[in-house]
């Protein structure tokens, strides 16, 4: 299911960046509700929100880093919640490490494209918005005690015990 759904982001956000890429020309937005949502070309050297832009080969190898890291967390997965938000992950990060590896100016310094625009929102890609979106994910899922295993953490607490409880019966003293 992860290598699935990486597959569906990787595919969809390559071919909509090359279409960006094809279609908008730099500085001339197409409007698709008035201003405020638009498709605008920008090719972005830095990470969300333009930051570190001046250490593009280090996103690269984060981005590399994060890649390796997520194959392997997904080779003793069981929970397909997990395995969604690993592989919404998976896929924008291989996404934006094409642009990163194959894009000018040159390898592992390679600019992302970046085309939806959203009201005051900074520029993004499907990339960025999967990246987001299965880490909102997997934080909610840590959040709620979900285990990448399937499993579910319970409180070491019994259901009786608290202050002011017995901790034998169970009832309150």
């Amino acid at each position: 299911m992860l290598i699935a759904i990486a597959a569906v982001i990787l595919i969809a956000d390559v071919l909509t960046k090359i279409w960006a890429v094809a279609a908008i020309t730099p500085g001339k937005p197409i409007e698709i509700i008035g201003d405020v949502v638009t498709f605008t070309l920008v090719r972005n050297p830095g990470a969300a929100f333009s930051m570190a832009t001046s250490m593009t080969w280090i996103l690269t190898l984060v981005a590399i880093g994060v890649v390796i890291g997520v194959i392997k967390i997904g080779r003793t997965l069981r929970s397909p919640w997990w395995a969604l938000g690993l592989g919404l992950v998976l896929g924008g990060a291989l996404g934006n490490l094409i642009d990163r590896l194959f894009r000018a100016p040159g390898f592992m310094r390679g600019h992302v494209v970046d085309f939806m625009s959203i009201g005051w929102w900074p520029v993004f890609n499907i990339a960025d918005s999967a990246i987001v979106c299965g880490a909102i994910l997997l934080v909610v899922l840590t959040l709620f005690g979900f285990e990448p295993n399937g499993e579910r953490l319970r409180s070491d607490k019994d259901p009786g015990e608290g202050p002011g409880s017995d901790k034998d019966t169970g009832e309150s003293k």
